[in-house]
């Protein structure tokens, strides 16, 4: 090589050397350019996740005071509605939709019934979380449950029967229901127990126990919450019907001679019947039964079964896109279904073509009464004799799009709970927030994953800045 070749190779390499370094640095202002646009878009997202989670808390319905408290639709009778999530409340409408009584002074209240030869008193289970140690709490949390008569109009309460429990987790009484002036039966969840007392002398004149009719494997883990036994019935025939939600059955119970098995309604998990149901009525065969009206809550509908040639079958059921976690279903003396939809946040009434006629939101309601029509579904007949129409999801011509006819973080919740086992979503939204509606869901979980996934990017920025890499595990060797 002579030396003017020598010399223009010398000129050659710091040229091609600058060339390369000049891509290398446009390279890198791209990429700091992209970051910094995914950045911008990441907040972006995020703020607006955060716009909707807030606005949701600022507008939500809640039953935290009276003030709060929506107005209902007018109806021919009064409304009594029990919660028993974040706000232990128990509140009655007038037949207008305004407020006739408000009262949360216990922690959580469950079953109310109407009393007897009166116009406006009602009894309730309500059950105080005790934290403080004492002579009846010796390692607090416990629970005080206790019957409860309150005067609507008055405002009158007087406390008829209570009694301190050792622990507060699935110890409360969900139910107790009447016999007569001073008997009732109460279904005793801390026990896996139903018991008559008379509420004068505090005298237990008859008990039956779960325990020694199901066993102990199944069910829910003993000996913890193992019956979560949630509802009590008397029947006119003097029968004891009750509600096994963990064993996924309502048994029937004669006082003499004991459960009677051929009566039992539902399978141990076999959850195409019912799944961890609450509130069974019955309708006697005087109106249109036997048949019983249940809210089946982990499947998210409320259905009725009719008693045919010893077996029972399903002769209707009722559920739309925003029913979740029902606990309570009463048939009117009107054919039309009074409904607590506890996670759908909402107490409404169903005509007999499966309309929705009247609707209050609510924050977790438990039960619903309406006075005047007597005692759960005392007054009604049977979906059979009604001829009533069922209604399935599938079914429901319901659509909530938003303000725009869609609603995108609703249609992302909606996606996230196909793939979340129904019980999960349910037991989520119960410890949430009660502002947080299918919106607020959707626009946290893609906040979640947009946080998650910006955490990840920046990681990965970091450590290739750092000259730092990753080689796949799996390698394709050449041809």
């Amino acid at each position: 090589m002579t030396n003017d070749e020598q010399s223009e190779s010398d000129l050659r390499e710091p040229a091609g050397e600058l060339v390369s370094r000049a891509r290398s640095g446009v390279a890198q202002a791209r990429d700091r350019i992209s970051r910094n646009h995914l950045r911008i878009a990441f907040v972006g997202v995020l703020l607006l996740c955060a716009g909707v989670l807030a606005y949701g808390a600022a507008t939500a319905t809640t039953t935290a005071n009276a003030e709060a408290v929506p107005e209902a639709p007018p109806t021919e009778n009064h409304t009594v509605i029990t919660e028993s999530g974040r706000y232990g409340t128990i509140i009655a409408y007038n037949p207008n939709g305004s407020l006739q009584y408000y009262n949360n002074s216990h922690t959580k209240y469950f079953d109310v019934d109407p009393v007897e030869g009166t116009s406006m008193t009602v009894e309730y289970a309500a059950t105080d979380t005790i934290h403080t140690e004492g002579p009846n709490c010796r390692a607090p949390p416990c629970a005080r449950n206790l019957l409860e008569r309150t005067n609507l109009s008055t405002g009158e309460t007087e406390i008829l029967y209570e009694r301190m429990d050792y622990q507060e987790t699935a110890a409360e009484w969900h139910d107790i229901d009447r016999i007569n002036e001073t008997h009732v039966a109460v279904a005793d969840m801390i026990a896996d127990q139903v018991f008559i007392v008379n509420t004068e002398t505090e005298i237990i004149t008859w008990m039956w126990d779960a325990q020694s009719e199901f066993p102990l494997d199944e069910g829910g883990a003993y000996p913890g919450d193992w019956a979560h036994l949630n509802d009590v019935e008397v029947l006119p025939d003097g029968r004891i019907m009750a509600s096994l939600r963990n064993q996924d059955q309502v048994v029937f119970i004669n006082r003499t001679t004991g459960m009677q098995d051929d009566w039992t309604l539902g399978e141990e998990d076999n959850y195409d019947i019912q799944y961890e149901q609450h509130n069974p009525d019955y309708i006697p065969e005087s109106q249109g039964g036997p048949a019983v009206v249940v809210a089946d809550s982990e499947n998210g509908r409320v259905q009725e079964f009719q008693r045919e040639d010893g077996e029972w079958v399903r002769t209707w059921e009722w559920a739309d896109e925003q029913m979740q976690w029902p606990r309570d279903a009463d048939r009117l003396p009107n054919g039309n279904t009074l409904i607590a939809d506890s996670n759908g946040k909402r107490v409404l009434e169903v005509n007999q073509s499966g309309d929705i006629v009247w609707e209050v939101p609510m924050s977790l309601p438990y039960d619903a009464e309406r006075l005047e029509t007597g005692d759960e579904s005392a007054g009604g007949q049977s979906a059979r004799q009604l001829g009533l129409e069922s209604q399935t999801v599938a079914e429901s011509d319901e659509s909530d799009g938003g303000a725009f006819g869609f609603d995108p973080f609703d249609r992302v919740e909606s996606t996230v709970v196909g793939l979340v086992p129904h019980r999960i979503h349910n037991a989520i939204v119960f410890v949430s927030p009660v502002w947080m509606g299918d919106t607020e869901f959707g626009a946290a979980f893609v906040a979640i994953l947009i946080a998650l996934s910006w955490i990840g990017l920046e990681t990965r920025w970091r450590l290739g800045d750092a000259g730092i890499t990753f080689r796949s595990p799996v390698t394709r060797r050449g041809g």
